[in-house]
């Protein structure tokens, strides 16, 4: 959930379930995130999953160093997966604590210990604290409201920060997608602060959620490199890191226009 004028604003987190499959919502039919109920700790969505394409960029010995930040906890799946399964140290920022909640009631988040930290509060402001500049590895931003119209935060100012949040090896995902969202002004912000040649996209899913990665530090890895690390996330996490790769492609021209 991203910010919000006032906490009164914030629409209360609902439920529905379907087919073994627990949704979470914010007052209103788009999904903010899902959970299967027999295996909390798999992702169930498809760009959640694609979510996870930074795990391409990062040697499979240092696949879960670091700390790894959620912008928008959704239903906690990427907190889940990044605690529970990666094993990595994980902080989650979240506006509305409601989602907080229904998290902790309904989506299997784990109670705060020695490596997870769900943090009520401004995901601008959390990325913005000059105290945090270098503190993330991973960066994985989601933050859409109730109607999922566009990103709440989007600005050049914020990226620079999302920029400022990682080490200097970091890697960044954000999900874009919306009504009203223009995906080549935003690309071409996170272009800006990362450099043209740091940044990919993937193609969209169905619903039109389009994931942009985005790193520092050295260049693309090699393809064959890329390969083995899909090949042997496909095996230890039974993620589709094949498929990730088969679609990843650079930005649009005009998008780096």
């Amino acid at each position: 959930m991203p910010r919000s004028s006032a906490k009164a604003d914030l629409a209360p987190a609902t439920l529905s379930e379907a087919d073994g499959v627990r949704y979470l919502h914010l007052g209103t039919p788009w999904v903010q995130g899902a959970m299967r109920i027999r295996k909390p700790g798999e992702l169930e969505l498809e760009y959640i999953q694609r979510m996870m394409v930074w795990m391409l960029m990062r040697p499979e010995a240092e696949l879960n160093k670091g700390r790894a930040v959620q912008l928008g906890l959704g239903a906690a799946a990427i907190t889940r997966f990044c605690h529970g399964v990666l094993r990595m140290r994980t902080t989650a920022v979240e506006l509305n604590p409601t989602v907080i909640a229904a998290c902790r009631l309904w989506f299997k988040l784990p109670d705060d210990n020695a490596r997870l930290a769900v943090i009520e509060g401004d995901a601008a402001a959390f990325v913005a604290d000059p105290a945090r500049s270098g503190s993330a590895s991973v960066l994985c931003v989601d933050l859409y409201d109730q109607d999922a119209a566009s990103p709440v935060l989007d600005s050049a100012a914020f990226y620079r920060d999302c920029g400022r949040l990682l080490d200097d090896d970091g890697v960044m995902t954000v999900n874009l997608f919306g009504r009203d969202a223009s995906f080549e002004r935003s690309a071409r912000r996170i272009a800006a602060v990362f450099g043209e040649s740091q940044v990919r996209t993937l193609r969209p899913t169905r619903e039109g959620n389009t994931i942009v990665l985005a790193w520092k530090g050295s260049a693309m890895p090699e393809r064959e490199t890329l390969a083995a690390r899909a090949q042997s996330i496909e095996t230890r996490f039974r993620l589709p890191a094949g498929k990730w790769l088969r679609m990843i492609r650079p930005l649009p021209a005009t998008a780096t226009a």
